[in-house]
């Protein structure tokens, strides 16, 4: 199964490196030279082995394997960056997830729905769920809120703290 873990979203230099900004987990694990990528750009699909990863200013650069030069790479400007995830193997601790695991989980507050989680905020604190139905909410990733979590079922269950849902 592939999971989305970026975007290229500009290039950094002449040496081919580019600016991946992550949606996904794990992000130093993810792009250790030597991992693969699928770089997917309108309907075209290539397979990458990223040869050099480092962070600068909240970017991730990369450096793909035979293409280091700007030339080589200004085409993939946009373009989703998918891994297979088995390629990285994490051991999760107990009431961590995938990101791929919780985007799309319906959250209930009180046994109603409120929407779906669409997106993942690192605050660095926590993480912060995007979620959203009628209205968008932010919905903090910490114990006091979010209650149960149902991977099977793609459902959470919150109790929201006064003005949390307003």
């Amino acid at each position: 199964m592939k999971v989305n873990v970026g975007k290229i979203v500009n290039m950094h230099g002449i040496k081919g490196e580019v600016k991946v900004l992550s949606q996904s987990d794990f992000t130093a694990e993810r792009f250790q030279p030597g991992n693969e990528l699928l770089i997917q750009s309108g309907t075209e699909e290539n397979i990458v082995k990223i040869k050099t990863y480092r962070v600068h200013k909240n970017f991730h650069l990369l450096q793909f394997e035979g293409l280091e030069n700007i030339n080589l790479v200004e085409k993939y400007k946009g373009a989703d960056v998918f891994q297979e995830i088995e390629q990285v193997e994490i051991e999760l601790a107990e009431h961590e997830y995938y990101y791929h695991d919780i985007i799309g989980c319906t959250v209930f507050n009180d046994g109603e729905p409120i929407g779906r989680v669409t997106d993942i905020i690192e605050t660095g604190a926590n993480d912060v769920w995007v979620v959203k139905g009628s209205k968008e909410h932010l919905i903090p990733y910490i114990e006091d809120v979010v209650k149960t979590v149902d991977i099977d079922n793609k459902t959470i269950e919150i109790e929201a703290m006064d003005g949390l849902l307003s």
